[in-house]
């Protein structure tokens, strides 16, 4: 039987065959290896074999590593492939010009087992955690659209409001950290959804009672499908999911909230969600102009919005109708 090798793949690149063979001995036991003695073979290699890692001599003829390295960084398919630099110039000058090339470290020859080991195995740790958070990203988006489907025939509900929220965190001081997060976090709003019944969720005519009160459900639905973790960007997805119908007046729900006790990541998803709902076509009503939908935000400010956040909204307003034009539904 023949097993996947799935140990990470790395590309060593070195003109001189010895170099290739010590570092053959040190690595070998704990990785697959692709070998190259010259900058263009390296660049093809990395294009067919997508290594993990590259391992890269500097003075070589023809292409010299600091090349190899900026052509790498140019391409598409290669540029996310960390560079190590493996060399016997140790001048500043000269790691200032492999950081500006896109190296991102240094092992300097003669090398030591010990060094080159846990070098690699740093590099590779940090990829294998940006892996893990832009997975985790993709899940959170998937998720939004794959609930927006439900009553949205394309989805772009979430994308376009997600870029609203972050337009307007913005606008209110949000730091740019925090404001990427409700980025991320504003596609599982309404990830709840999933848990009402089609005949309520779908029906064309207006809700009973008894129909609006499970409708409301959602909310507490969504909170509970993201559960509580330790990951921030999964706690303020929960807090998004849970107040988003919050109201600045206390007349929203699930629990009645009133003013700042709304979390603010809630009270933002509320006003880019209602901005982009009434801008836009449903089977049941024609878009509002922005004009009427404007008016009506700020005739709701401080009963469903936050004024300071409207205020905020109407700063940023330039810049999400810039976003919103090429999202719109076809």
């Amino acid at each position: 039987m023949n097993l996947r090798d799935s140990r990470p793949k790395l590309l060593v690149v070195d003109d001189e065959p010895l170099n290739l063979q010590v570092l053959r001995q040190i690595l070998q036991q704990d990785y697959q290896l692709l070998f190259a003695r010259d900058g263009e073979k390296a660049i093809s290699l990395a294009q067919s074999e997508a290594p993990d890692l590259i391992l890269l001599d500097i003075m070589m003829p023809g292409l010299t590593g600091l090349e190899t390295c900026q052509r790498l960084k140019q391409q598409v398919a290669t540029r996310d492939i960390p560079v190590i630099f493996v060399t016997a110039l140790a001048d500043d000058s000269d790691e200032t010009q492999g950081f500006a090339a896109g190296c991102v470290d240094y092992i300097a020859k003669p090398v030591s087992a010990p060094i080159v080991l846990a070098r690699v195995k740093a590099q590779l740790s940090l990829v294998s955690a940006q892996t893990l958070r832009d997975t985790r990203l993709q899940i959170i988006q998937r998720l939004g659209r794959a609930a927006e489907y439900k009553d949205n025939d394309t989805g772009l509900h979430v994308i376009r409001m997600s870029h609203f929220a972050r337009e307007i965190a913005l606008a209110a001081g949000m730091g740019n950290a925090d404001a990427e997060e409700l980025f991320n976090a504003a596609p599982m709003h309404d990830v709840g959804k999933m848990g009402i019944p089609d005949a309520i969720l779908l029906k064309p005519g207006k809700l009973t009672p008894d129909e609006w009160e499970v409708m409301k459900q959602h909310a507490r639905i969504g909170a509970e499908i993201i559960g509580d973790d330790s990951s921030s960007l999964l706690q303020m997805a929960r807090r998004v999911a849970l107040s988003h119908h919050e109201k600045w007046d206390g007349s929203g729900y699930p629990e009645g909230l009133v003013g700042d006790a709304i979390p603010i990541e809630a009270r933002i998803i509320a006003l880019a969600d209602v901005f982009d709902a009434l801008t836009s076509k449903r089977p049941y009503k024609e878009p509002w102009t922005i004009e009427a939908t404007v008016d009506y935000i700020q005739n709701e400010s401080g009963k469903h919005f936050d004024p300071e956040l409207v205020a905020a909204f109407k700063q940023a307003l330039p810049r999400i109708l810039e976003i919103r034009a090429p999202l719109m539904d076809p």
